[in-house]
């Protein structure tokens, strides 16, 4: 592979919104100091119902039980992947898998991503990296965010990278190192309100532009103590479910959606205003909420710039198969600078079934 100056794989990624599992296949090739890819072809393959709940309720299952859902959804994950090579004729060298994670908790030196890469190996027959948390979470890491160390080298032309997902997590260089943090919870909260009123979002952020802020609520929600901790820092569902989630109640629901948009483009503006104006690539769900993106562009002093489709989509899986790619090769893939691990290293499990 390291002869060849052209590789390919393919990325999965599923996210705290449980919306599907995204996989994309992206080719790779360096130039220079960089690198140039592209995403040939992408898919997100829809959780059912079931899905759904059993990965909701992940977090309270037993040993033997999480050991079945972590084969069952590597299992899911292959079948997927099979069917989208076989449409699109598609031969990728390795397959990346972010894995679903069930919990992130590393302070307690835990973070967990189910998805058994021997599965996908086995039943694929194709070169799997996978587990990129664990290793960063032992050497005094956050283990999270680790897309920004592909946001330096794929999208170093942008200040900041902005990605509005179930969380927000946002990257930027400061003084040539790159810096990274989750900076609130966004979409998993946004989903959460919509759904009380029988939508699965709030498309365009429409109810939540009829919507009034309920002032008492915001400066609450501004003064949680996460704001304050310094970098790096990162988030997890449970510490939405702990501070987040029972203050969304009480009130009408376009309120409560517009009050935490508010939230949620106050935080990043205080981000952009301390570190300098600059053009925002925003990437996610949320890079299709016209009425979040307004309230960033008038708060921040900053420019949201909105990619393609299949960028905004599948940028994480581009990201996650070029983590993989680093990791393939022996090079660094996380960054000391982003996650607070004792130095940068390069961080995933390889499985290969076939010669």
């Amino acid at each position: 592979m390291k002869n060849n100056p052209t590789y390919s794989g393919i990325g999965i990624m599923s996210g705290t919104s449980l919306d599907g599992m995204d996989i994309a296949f992206s080719t790779f090739r360096r130039i220079n100091d960089g690198w140039d890819y592209k995403i040939k072809e992408a898919m997100t393959c829809n959780y059912s119902s079931e899905w759904q709940q059993r990965l909701s309720g992940s977090r309270n299952l037993s040993g033997y039980d999480m050991s079945i859902l972590s084969r069952d959804w590597a299992r899911l994950a292959s079948h997927n992947i099979i069917e989208f090579c076989s449409d699109h004729s598609l031969k990728p060298s390795f397959i990346a898998s972010h894995g679903h994670t069930v919990f992130h908790q590393p302070e307690n030196k835990l973070t967990l991503q189910i998805g058994d890469g021997a599965v996908i190996a086995a039943k694929t027959g194709i070169l799997v990296v996978c587990d990129f948390r664990s290793q960063d979470v032992e050497l005094g890491g956050q283990g999270a965010p680790l897309v920004p160390a592909g946001d330096k080298l794929l999208f170093g032309e942008y200040k900041y990278c902005l990605n509005l997902g179930g969380f927000a997590n946002i990257s930027y260089d400061k003084n040539g190192i790159r810096k990274a943090f989750d900076v609130c919870a966004c979409n998993v909260i946004l989903n959460y309100l919509s759904q009380k009123k029988g939508l699965d979002f709030d498309k365009n952020g429409t109810v939540a532009r009829s919507g009034l802020i309920i002032f008492d609520l915001l400066k609450k929600l501004n003064a949680l103590d996460y704001y304050k901790q310094p970098e790096p820092k990162s988030l997890g569902i449970e510490w939405a479910e702990k501070y987040v989630f029972p203050m969304m109640h009480g009130h009408n629901i376009a309120d409560l959606l517009r009050t935490y948009t508010e939230h949620i483009a106050i935080q990043l503006a205080n981000i952009t205003k301390n570190h300098g104006q600059g053009d925002i690539l925003v990437t996610g769900g949320g890079a299709k909420n016209d009425f979040l993106l307004e309230r960033i562009n008038a708060l921040s002093n900053s420019f949201c710039v909105i990619p393609d489709d299949k960028l905004i989509d599948y940028k994480e899986a581009l990201i996650f198969a070029f983590l993989g790619l680093q990791r393939i090769q022996g090079n660094i893939n996380v960054l000391a600078s982003v996650t607070g691990a004792k130095y940068d290293h390069s961080s995933g499990c390889l499985y290969q079934s076939s010669c």
